[in-house]
């Protein structure tokens, strides 16, 4: 059958006037290969570039070796109906990728596909501002037209299968000689800098999601199994009222802004009046809350916890309602990740408070606002879970009302670029000022009921932050690689006088104990354990932060 002759400006019917060039299907291949390398791993260059600065054939080796890779996987797909849809998405997923990595600093690896799998709109909608479309749609959607637009001209099945063969074999030959010809400066490189492959486009998005994907198949019917149903109290507070514990789970707090830390500027001023126990030395379990939040409540280290151990065991808060403690979840942020899967909770945003909410978010004093009717109802020991909205970026200034606007000129938009370094702090560090104003508004609440519940306040956060320290923003980077402004988070305890008294905690010890020490998230789980007095075999006195500040300090371990 004779082939169809293109359109061209000769043959096409009067009036139109249509070009399209044709191409082969490897040679569109190769061109998108040169594309997404050239123009949406900036940052993997550049990084690779420092890391080979001692070696530039060892770099210049590298980038052959990785080109030839990009196309062999690209040629890999090379076929009729298939190339266009194939090269479209990976150019789609190159442009979007690329963008958070030159503009965050973001590594996209499974952890951070499993944070945006469990974004909000509201919050997600944050990240998508003008430049962002404006970048996507010049760098991803225009070569996608050209591709949509270019008409591929296709050998025959036989000799297309033998010829993308040998482009493939020749790919990989060209890989395994760049490889084996500077081993030994790979290998160094890759032990020293372990984010080396982190951030090349489109691969390691692609294959972070397909690992994300095949985790949640595997995980989708997984029954968490019982733990601590031996728990039980240990009545040592014998004054007629109830135990009441709140935790303020925060939110994108570092602790390098917590004055009580020693930060220069005031972002504690309340608290700094409310006689608590700061800990400046405190850890998170990750970068990002859907990791930290079911890590730093379960039984393990962050060590041996793994997101499967989290979904198969039961938690902090099964232990507590095993030992006839009423535990309540309020969540002002983006869910609890299965921790209240057994549990009484409340998502509070679709409650749309026009007092403290807008556009799907509320402010957090909706929180503070539930509390006294939560107080109401307790009737004998429990635990309030109060998880905050916090300091999460990138609107930092959509976090905190306007008479928290403290420390100024803060940055008004949810686009670091219209921003100068000043106002980005400047707008982080007002959310700090207003959570610092949240957590003292718990702890009030409890000082007025006094006369009828013996409280406490557990306040930590998730995770922390970067603010551009080293071209990094916002949080989620690997751990093993995360700068200290992502895992280095605030963490304090108020108790009342009473409670301290009755319970056997010297606050002084504590204080002396807490400035001195390291602590984790590791110590949450049977630190609270041990406000409540909560006797259990899972109980460990030696990662409770009070143990060794009560009498009797073996009082739990022995019961």
């Amino acid at each position: 059958m004779p082939r169809r002759r293109p359109l061209t400006n000769e043959n096409a019917p009067s009036g139109r006037q249509i070009v399209r060039p044709a191409i082969g299907s490897v040679t569109l291949c190769f061109i998108a290969t040169l594309y997404v390398l050239l123009v949406t791993n900036r940052m993997f260059w550049t990084k690779a570039y420092g890391y080979f600065i001692a070696d530039p054939a060892a770099f210049a080796a590298f980038v052959i070796g990785i080109s030839a890779a990009i196309m062999a996987l690209f040629t890999l797909f090379s076929a009729k109906y298939v190339t266009k849809p194939v090269l479209i998405f990976f150019v789609l997923v190159a442009s979007v990728s690329s963008w958070f990595n030159d503009q965050f600093g973001v590594i996209i690896d499974k952890e951070m596909i499993r944070n945006a799998a469990v974004s909000t709109g509201a919050e997600s909608a944050h990240l998508i501002t003008t430049r962002f479309v404006t970048y996507v749609l010049l760098t991803g959607v225009l070569p996608s037209l050209v591709i949509v637009w270019v008409r591929i001209v296709h050998r025959t099945i036989l000799k297309k299968l033998a010829y993308n063969t040998a482009v493939i074999l020749t790919c990989s030959a060209i890989l395994v000689i760049a490889g084996t010809t500077f081993y030994k400066t790979y290998a160094g490189v890759g032990r020293a800098h372990r984010d080396l492959m982190d951030t090349l486009n489109p691969v390691i998005p692609i294959a972070s999601a397909v690992r994300y994907v095949i985790d949640t198949q595997r995980n989708a019917n997984v029954v968490a199994q019982p733990l601590g149903m031996d728990a039980r109290r240990v009545g040592v507070v014998d004054n007629g009222k109830p135990r009441v514990t709140i935790i303020v789970a925060g939110e994108t707090a570092r602790a390098q802004n917590f004055s009580l830390g020693g930060y220069p500027k005031m972002t504690n001023p309340e608290l700094a009046k409310r006689n608590v126990v700061y800990f400046p030395n405190t850890s998170s379990c990750g970068t990002a809350t859907a990791t930290s939040i079911p890590c730093l409540f379960s039984v393990y280290t962050r060590g041996q916890y793994t997101h499967r151990k989290g979904l198969e065991t039961e938690n902090l808060l099964d232990v507590l309602t095993h030992a006839k403690v009423d535990v309540t979840w309020l969540d002002n942020d983006t869910g609890s990740y299965d921790v209240t899967n057994r549990v009484s909770y409340t998502y509070l945003p679709p409650s749309a408070d026009p007092r403290f909410c807008k556009d799907g978010e509320c402010k957090d004093e909706i929180l503070v606002d539930k509390v006294d009717g939560w107080l109401d109802k307790v009737k004998g020991d429990s635990v309030l879970v109060l998880h905050q909205l916090g300091s999460h970026g990138p609107a930092y200034y959509q976090r905190y009302p306007e008479e928290f606007r403290r420390f100024r000129p803060d940055c008004r938009s949810n686009d670091f670029s219209s921003c100068s370094q000043e106002e980005i702090t400047n707008a982080y560090d007002n959310t700090i000022l207003y959570t610092d104003h949240v957590v003292s508004m718990v702890i009030d609440k409890l000082k007025q009921r006094s006369n009828s519940v013996s409280g406490a306040v557990l306040y930590f956060s998730d995770h922390g932050e970067s603010l551009g320290e080293n071209g990094i923003y916002l949080h989620g980077a690997p751990y093993i690689i995360a700068p200290a402004q992502q895992t280095h988070v605030p963490m304090l305890v108020w108790m009342a006088d009473d409670l301290a008294k009755a319970a056997g905690f010297d606050m002084t010890c504590l204080s002396k104990r807490a400035s001195e020490g390291t602590y984790s998230h590791d110590n949450i789980f049977h630190s609270i354990l041990g406000m409540m007095d909560i006797s259990t075999k899972v109980y460990d006195p030696n990662l409770d932060v009070f143990a060794a500040c009560r009498t009797p300090s073996n009082k739990l371990a022995l019961n």
